[in-house]
């Protein structure tokens, strides 16, 4: 029997996309949920020396972590799925230009919102400041991508490059409000969110949330 990959993350947080990516590869794993208590954290630096999730350990026993690169490697390893183009197209290119600026820009943006008070020396004396930039670069990102939609990110092709702006999306505060504004990224939201391995996976965070 093959021997699987094995999933380091936590509900609602990056893993995810990753996780998605392992259904719809339909590919063995094993999904280890990660605490976020001190203890657990420091235990899982064992495995991934940042401490963060998602981390994914390979079936040869290569552990990786960052969330984009899990997606981009998921995808170079499995191009039968059609889960991205080609390596060495045009259209491969653009995939990866779309995976890097969310992680670079759109990923960052949720860190600094989410977690304001870490980006100033000063602490919570600026994060009301923070929260506040960050919350616009959030939404100005996702327009940025949404301005490229049809459906897809990748136009009428469906990429790992999906359900990664699909989780991204999905942190948003006040989501309801966003789509409304941003048309284009609910529809992405719910044509993703109808297929099988998205609802499959949402239903495994929601439940352990």
């Amino acid at each position: 029997m093959k021997k699987s990959f094995t999933l380091y993350g936590r509900p609602g947080s990056g893993s995810l996309a990753v996780q998605v990516a392992l259904e719809e590869l339909a590919v063995p794993y094993e999904r280890v949920w990660v605490g976020s208590e001190t203890a657990d954290v420091e235990r899982f630096r064992r495995i991934n020396p940042t401490g963060k999730v998602p981390a994914l350990e390979l079936p040869d026993g290569t552990v990786m972590f960052e969330s984009a690169a899990m997606l981009i490697h998921l995808a170079l390893q499995n191009p039968n799925a059609g889960l991205a183009p080609a390596s060495g197209t045009g259209g491969h290119a653009i995939f990866l230009q779309w995976i890097s600026f969310m992680s670079a820009n759109i990923y960052e943006a949720a860190l600094r919102l989410f977690y304001s008070p870490r980006y100033s020396s000063r602490g919570e004396a600026d994060a009301a400041a923070i929260r506040e930039q960050a919350a616009a670069d959030y939404e100005a990102y996702l327009a940025l991508v949404g301005r490229a939609l049809n459906p897809y990110v990748l136009g009428t092709h469906y990429s790992l490059a999906d359900p990664y702006l699909y989780m991204l999306a999905s942190w948003f505060p006040e989501k309801d409000g966003l789509f409304a504004r941003l048309p284009a990224l609910g529809a992405h939201a719910a044509k993703v969110s109808n297929r099988a391995a998205v609802a499959k996976v949402d239903a495994d965070h929601a439940k352990h949330g």
